[in-house]
This record gives C-alpha cells, structure tokens and sequence, in this order.
C-alpha cells in the first residue's frame, strides 16, 4: 500500500487526486484461517493488526456482520486516560495511551490524537480522598497524573463554575497526558494497517453458528457461508453474550445502552476534557466545534442504539450548573451504544471452555481509550494461548475465584 504523506497529496494533487488507491480490501473469505477475529470495531481490529505485527500471524480474517467500526467504535465521546486506581488497570490503559501517542505514525494515518488533558472534577469531600488516593497510587505506578485544587481547576476551564450550590468543585484528578482521539480514524487507521499486511476485512457478515469438535473451535457458519479456523477471537462488545452462547458458554456480563450527545458547533470555549462523575456528566469539544457530552447507562438490559429524553435531560441538567455556558444551547444529535458490563466493570480477556476461542469483553463505559492495548494484550493471549502480564488479572476465572478487579468501588467510578 501507498504511503500517505505531505508528498503524496502533492502528487495526486496533480491529477485531481484520482490515484488514491482504496483504503482496505473487501475480500470474500477463504475457506479457512489460522485466526479469525469477530467483530471489525477498535478492539477486534488492534486484536489483528497486532497478531500480524507483534506475531507474525497474518492468515487471519476480522469478521464484521455490519459496516467497520459502527458499533460502539463509532458511537462514544473519544476520551481516552489512564489514571486508574487499581494496578491492573492502570497497566493495560497506560499501555493504550502510550499507544496513542505515536498511533498516528504507527499506522501512517492521522488519528487525530490530541493528548489535551483531562480533568476528573472532585465535587464531595469523599471523592477529593478518592482523587488524592488515585493521584497517590499512579505516582507508584509511573503514571503522570496530579491532584489540584480548585483555583487550578478554573485557570484550566475558565468557562467553569467552581461555586455551584449543589455540586461545588473541591479540586480534580488532572493528566495531563490524557485527551481524545477521532473514533472513525482510530478504526480506519487500523483496517489500512491490517490490510496491507494481507489480512482481510469481511464485512456484512454475520456469525450464525461456532462449529466445534472435541471441545475445540473448528470454524463459524456465517451469512457467507462456513469458514475454518485454528483459533477464534470473539471481540464483539455489547453481543458478547449472544456469541459465547453460540459456543456454548455463559459470561458474567449485562448489555446496556450507554448514550451521549453532541451540542450544535460553536467557537471554541474548552480545550480539555472535564468528567464530573457525581453527576456522572463529561464534556469535550470538538474539532467541529460541538460540544461532546456523555452520560449515564440505561437502568435496564437493552441492544438498542438510540438516546431517550430522560438521560438527555439528567445530564444535561446537573452539567448546567457547573457549566452555564451552554444553557442555552441546541443539540445537535444523541446516540446510545451497547456496552458490556461486568460485575466489577473491568473487563474480560481470556480463554474460554472452548478450547482454542478466547474472548475480550467486559470494557463497559471504557472501551475506546482502551483499544491499542486491549488489541496488544490479546493478540499475546491469542498467539501464545496464555495471557501475557497485561491480561492476566482480567481472566473469566478470577468470577469464580471472588479475585475481583474492582474499579466501581475502589475508585469511585466505572471504566
């Protein structure tokens, strides 16, 4: 494949840029693969491109039963960080962020990755000693993060209101380091990347059946008829559930809609990312100029795609009095995706009963900030079948053992 640069868009420039070449191949697949990845969003397409390049292993296929990178890929607010209290957690999301830094020039295409910071506001007296405890931790764990009090806060976010009646801010667990990434460009970078080492991307093309025998994964039926495999990789997110029952076991995992929304453009007022977890409300801007704003999940077990009143209305209302500033605006559009939720909301890497298929669910609210390293860890766990240092707190047996990777308590927050 081509290589993008200043000098190729000069190139095509000269014939009206009609020799851009396609971005990845639509391939119709082989009979069988060493390696096939369901699920073409971030995580089952890092999954890929790291078998291939960390591995060698590129006789594989990413299945995709809709388009690439339009399930929760698409459909989140792009903050990405790694401050977490857990050791656990704090290595795989510090391993995605580092990532992030020089993604860009890994995949030779411009993520857009803007490490603009992020702010984790302390609005109750319980959640600056959380914030202070995590700030603490991650200075153990080599991660840059700071407690600052409220007077640094609002040099940081001018536009904020530190005084509010109900939810005063007290300080905040500031990264640096921490900010946002395009959520299309993070996928396309890494379907270009995969195709030119010859793997294929299949898209409409759903998964019907996993075929097995004597307790190992011998192949799928698909809507494109049966393809042999060595191994399975189920990176599906919110359908993990309805796979693994397909391969006959259970996970520990609810499915909820997680929504989110965006305000109409407007002239740039914030140039980080602020998470006001009290009233569970995060905000961003965009390069377009809207205000990114993500809110709380769905009460209730639910597959749909779509926003409703109520969060809108939740969110937005508590975001307003730390915010005043965009009272007065319009939304622009809501969306909801489907999130994975485990008992202790970090997530699952694993081998599964089945032999030879492994599994990587279980990201919850977290996912997108957690995509190079969640696809690093499991292209190890696939290639050797054993998880490496990365994955190896987040097996499917630590539910059983009670060896809980609790982020939801410990922190104060989900993923």
């Amino acid at each position: 494949m081509k290589r993008y640069s200043a000098f190729a868009i000069a190139r095509e420039a000269a014939s009206y840029h009609e020799g851009w070449e396609k971005a990845w191949a639509s391939p119709e697949p082989k009979a069988r693969y060493d390696v096939i990845v369901v699920g073409a969003g971030g995580h089952g397409l890092a999954t890929a491109y790291y078998l291939g390049k960390n591995h060698g292993v590129r006789n594989v296929a990413v299945i995709e039963k809709g388009w690439l990178g339009g399930g929760n890929t698409g459909r989140n607010t792009t903050i990405i960080r790694s401050n977490y209290l857990q050791d656990p957690s704090a290595a795989i999301f510090e391993k995605a962020r580092s990532l992030y830094d020089g993604l860009s020039q890994d995949l030779n295409y411009n993520v857009m990755f803007s490490p603009r910071g992020c702010l984790m506001l302390a609005q109750s007296e319980h959640e600056a000693r959380g914030w202070k405890r995590t700030a603490a931790a991650n200075v153990l764990q080599g991660i840059d993060t700071e407690y600052v009090d409220a007077k640094r806060v609002k040099e940081i976010v001018p536009i904020i209101n530190i005084d509010g009646p109900r939810y005063p801010v007290l300080g905040a667990l500031w990264q640096k380091r921490g900010g946002t990434a395009r959520h299309d460009a993070v996928a396309w970078g890494y379907a270009r990347a995969c195709s030119a080492m010859g793997i294929d991307i299949i898209q409409q093309c759903e998964v019907t059946a996993v075929r097995q025998k004597a307790g190992k994964v011998t192949g799928i039926e698909t809507t494109k008829g049966a393809i042999d495999c060595g191994k399975l990789a189920i990176v599906v997110a919110g359908h993990s559930g309805v796979l693994a029952e397909m391969a006959g076991f259970r996970l520990p995992i609810e499915s909820v809609a997680l929504q989110a929304l965006v305000s109409e453009p407007i002239k740039p007022v914030i140039d980080t990312v602020v998470m006001a977890n009290t009233v569970h409300g995060y905000m961003s801007q965009s390069d377009k100029g809207e205000l990114v704003i993500g809110g709380g999940a769905d009460g209730f077990n639910n597959y749909t795609q779509r926003g409703s009143f109520q969060h809108v209305e939740d969110t937005i209302r508590a975001l307003i009095e730390t915010f005043p500033i965009i009272s007065r605006l319009k939304m622009l559009r809501q969306w909801g995706g489907i999130v994975d939720m485990t008992g202790d909301r970090s997530p699952i890497l694993s081998k599964t009963p089945l032999g030879n298929c492994f599994i990587n669910c279980g990201w919850g609210t977290g996912g997108f900030k957690a995509i190079p390293g969640s696809g690093w860890a499991m292209a190890e766990l696939v290639a050797k079948g054993e998880p490496g240092p990365l994955a190896a707190e987040f097996g499917l047996d630590r539910f059983g053992a009670g060896r809980f990777v609790d982020e939801s308590v410990a922190a104060g927050v989900a993923h």
